[in-house]
């Protein structure tokens, strides 16, 4: 009597495609990058001034700081009054929906601002919020 040898079929079978993890993956990746909303900072801090009726507004995009020195910071640059406007039209291009929130050191002139203020109002946008810190 002879005896065949057993052929082991399973190991052909061992290996672990992972073709589909991976398409997984890269489809969580897009899904997460696609659905964060990126908070935008103005680049420096500012000692804010309190007040009462403070209120929380949950989306600002587009964020300006003006520092006790008189310079004005948007997104981690220091930009001259004259180039707000400019700089606010490519924020609201790249950000149709966000808001502008200026935020005033409390020792900063109240004339610049106003200017910067303005800049924005120039830029199209009506709807402009100052930064307090709620003083309850």
């Amino acid at each position: 009597m002879r005896h065949l040898p057993i052929q082991d079929n399973d190991s052909a079978d061992s290996d672990i495609n992972l073709t589909p993890m991976l398409d997984v993956v890269f489809i969580m990746l897009i899904f997460f990058v696609v659905t964060t909303s990126f908070v935008k900072e103005s680049g420096v801090e500012v000692n804010r001034p309190s007040a009462e009726t403070a209120q929380q507004q949950e989306k600002a995009n587009i964020l300006i700081a003006i520092r006790p020195n008189g310079e004005i910071w948007i997104e981690g640059r220091a930009v001259d009054v004259r180039a707000v406007r400019a700089n606010i039209e490519r924020l609201r291009a790249e950000f149709p929906e966000g808001q502008v929130v200026i935020q005033g050191d409390q020792a900063a002139q109240i004339g610049l601002l106003v200017r910067v203020m303005d800049q924005v109002r120039l830029a199209g946008i009506t709807n402009v919020a100052i930064a307090a810190d709620d003083a309850r």
